[in-house]
């Protein structure tokens, strides 16, 4: 299968997901280059060799890393004070790769191998038990990372993607499934007054609406 530009821009890329590029993960950002929306110089964790990949694969000139999206520093390894956590899952829900062990109101651990040093999980901490410590020396940018961690650190976030999808779709389906199940109930309610019929009018009205907006949901692409 022939890869667009988009394909060819995105195997340069890092794919640490740290969104520092302004976009939610690297698969936009390299949409957004290739569509002539974001500029080469956006991901910091490529650092300046990254920007001459991306020179090289678009046609464009070599720039300067954009400070606004932060600066070229060595890679580092998420670390998590285990006497300070606290259990609150949010770090879990932060991490783009699925590089934290864990569960609700119990310790959480880092897996250094499949961190990608992305900090998205420090900042939700509420306790602040969670610091970034540089693990390549003075290696920065794709001297400090590797085409096979890249390729990696991908497959984990593309399969934590699809899973959180399938679990959204699985919800809606319960809940469309149980609106279903009320608007039948309704319908079987009796209703002899005015006042009553008019409540059961009502609570139809709210469950076929709640229905059709389910229905409106699951027909998004």
């Amino acid at each position: 299968m022939t890869k667009t530009l988009a394909d060819l821009i995105e195997d340069a890329l890092p794919q640490t997901q740290c969104t520092k590029c302004g976009y939610p993960a690297c698969r936009p950002y390299a949409e957004a280059i290739a569509a002539g929306e974001a500029h080469i110089n956006q991901c910091p964790p490529g650092g300046q060799q990254g920007i001459e990949r991306l020179a090289a694969i678009t046609g464009q000139r070599v720039i300067p890393l954009n400070p606004v999206n932060g600066f070229e520093r060595p890679r580092s390894v998420a670390f998590i004070d285990e006497s300070l956590c606290i259990g609150c899952t949010l770090c879990i829900q932060a991490c783009p790769v699925d590089a934290i062990l864990g569960a609700a109101k119990q310790m959480h651990t880092i897996l250094p191998s499949q961190c990608t040093g992305c900090d998205l999980c420090v900042a939700p901490c509420p306790v602040d038990c969670i610091v970034m410590f540089p693990v390549t020396g003075d290696a920065t940018g794709w001297n400090a990372w590797t085409a096979e961690q890249a390729e990696a650190a991908r497959a984990r976030h593309d399969f934590r993607s699809a899973r959180l999808q399938r679990e959204r779709e699985e919800n809606d389906a319960r809940l469309a499934a149980k609106a279903v199940a009320k608007l039948r109930d309704v319908n079987a309610e009796t209703s002899n007054t005015p006042a009553e019929l008019a409540e059961k009018e009502r609570k139809r009205a709210i469950i076929a609406a709640a229905i059709e907006r389910a229905r409106q949901k699951a027909a998004k692409p």
